[in-house]
């Protein structure tokens, strides 16, 4: 799909013309989409085909008439009714016309742009628009790490108590996401360690405040990403134990609860047995059947008294 937008009075507008200064997101594009893109800025299919490999790396690669910048940014897949946290690669191209982005699917990142909930995006200052994107970029992985973070509290709490692996196995898919976003955030640090030293994409006085924020809050992502990475994996190996542990509670209660449980069955069993009447005690008494199940009751619950001394009960 292509979409594009033009600044215009200060405000974000979508036309249906390729015009000078504008925005061209390309959305999942078909082989003639790239084609035609391709045609018109004299760009390397391949370099547009390159964002919807999803396991691209991030680089910067500068041709001629063109420069490719190609990012890991954070996406949501819903899997059995929850949200999980991935990364997809986003490839930016600009030309001396024209800035072009191309996205495996429609992003949150893009989609403020596309929106104008940007302050200060001109679709004409490309060099401003990439470090706005990366700038946005670094925030939403922080944003989603804020999440992961209250996820992993509330599946915490849960673990107290719980005794199955549904629990630690959401743990390791957010564990996973963490991995996730450090591979790709470290990834995009080095592409804007690159994007200082690259001469094709001009730098502007007033855009120096904003590349070195850019910097700090990757920078800051990447920190964060550590430290709950590694908080996650004690709490994963910790709460390990702790399910096991649960379950041995349980098979010890169940086996004391047993152990009691039998002790009238084996009464009733010993008297019951086929024998002469003369050698059973209380055999002739009205009362024998009572005095038998208060002896059965009784040992019952001193065998109970000692397990609930012994913490088995």
């Amino acid at each position: 799909m292509i979409r594009i937008f033009k600044t215009e009075e200060g405000a974000v507008h979508q036309t249906d013309e390729i015009t000078p200064g504008c925005w061209i997101a390309l959305t999942d594009p078909t082989a003639t989409e790239i084609l035609e893109i391709a045609d018109r800025y004299q760009i390397d299919p391949d370099d547009l085909r390159a964002p919807l490999d999803e396991e691209e790396r991030s680089r910067i690669e500068t041709e001629d008439n063109y420069t490719l910048i190609l990012v890991d940014i954070p996406t949501i897949e819903e899997r059995n009714g929850k949200d999980w946290y991935e990364t997809i690669p986003m490839g930016i191209v600009t030309t001396d016309e024209a800035i072009i982005t191309v996205c495996l699917e429609d992003t949150a990142l893009l989609g403020a742009f596309m929106d104008g909930r940007v302050r200060d995006f001109h679709s004409y200052m490309k060099t401003r628009f990439i470090l706005q994107v990366l700038y946005k970029n670094a925030q939403q992985y922080l944003q989603y790490l804020r999440i992961i973070d209250k996820k992993s509290g509330v599946i915490e709490k849960k673990l107290h108590q719980s005794t199955k692996n549904r629990e630690l196995i959401e743990l390791l898919e957010l564990e996973k996401s963490l991995v996730y976003f450090t591979t790709s955030l470290r990834a995009n640090e080095v592409v804007l360690e690159k994007l200082l030293k690259n001469e094709k994409i001009k730098k502007y006085p007033e855009d120096t405040e904003l590349l070195e924020d850019v910097i700090i809050e990757n920078k800051q992502a990447i920190e964060m990403a550590n430290i709950y990475s590694g908080i996650l994996s004690g709490t994963m190996d910790a709460f390990a134990s702790v399910i096991s542990n649960n379950l041995n509670i349980v098979m010890k209660f169940l086996a004391a609860v047993t152990i009691v449980m039998s002790i009238p069955t084996m009464v009733s069993s010993f008297y019951g047995m086929n024998v002469n009447e003369a050698g059973m005690p209380f055999a002739s008494s009205p009362y024998g059947f009572l005095i038998i199940f208060l002896f059965a009751v009784a040992l019952s619950l001193v065998v109970a008294v000692i397990f609930h001394r012994k913490d088995f009960l």
